[in-house]
């Protein structure tokens, strides 16, 4: 990373325990759950060892804000300004990624398919273990050809618990259209 980026962040809690969201000048560059503060903390400096870095909860209100709206509400397609950095295949995959629905998933094959490297299913399922904004870009929309889920960088279980979410507010939202006549 350049020694210039300047990286403020925030912690808050969250439905996914800890919650951990970090920005530049130009938008969100890291969120992460965990259990604790420190560990996320740590994470956090060892991902951009060359940068000062600042805790400012106050000045990440919003956006940490934002983040758990996009947790309660994933169906409203909640758009936020980020500042990820990456491989050109890592871009693709987490574009990708962002365009697939909530309540819905897709396998890592289709995932490849999507960015047309229907070869790279291991590539592509690395990008996803990188993807450094979590639920931001939803790769816990991603499963195994099984239907099995696969990994998740933050556990198995928070990839349960946000897919069986997502699901259940499909659902609702579903429920609670008005009817056209």
């Amino acid at each position: 990373m350049n020694e210039t980026l300047r990286i403020r962040y925030a912690l808050s809690g969250s439905m996914l325990g800890c919650m951990l969201v970090a920005c530049t000048d130009k938008g969100i560059c890291y969120a992460a759950f965990g259990d604790a503060p420190r560990p996320l903390e740590g994470a956090l400096r060892a991902r951009f060892a060359h940068a000062p870095i600042e805790r400012d909860d106050q000045a990440l209100r919003g956006s940490v804000r934002a983040v758990d709206e996009m947790l309660s509400r994933p169906h409203d397609n909640i758009q936020l300004a980020l500042d990820v950095r990456g491989t050109v295949l890592q871009l693709q995959v987490w574009n990708a990624l962002r365009t697939i629905p909530a309540g819905r998933t897709v396998t890592y094959t289709e995932l490849a398919r999507m960015v047309g490297r229907p070869r790279a299913v291991r590539a592509v399922a690395n990008a996803c273990a990188a993807n450094p904004v979590a639920v931001v870009i939803p790769c816990h929309r991603v499963v195994r050809c099984d239907g099995g889920l696969g990994g998740y960088y933050w556990g198995i279980e928070r990839k349960r618990t946000l897919l069986r979410w997502e699901a259940d507010t499909a659902r609702v939202s579903a429920n609670s259209r008005p009817v056209r006549r």
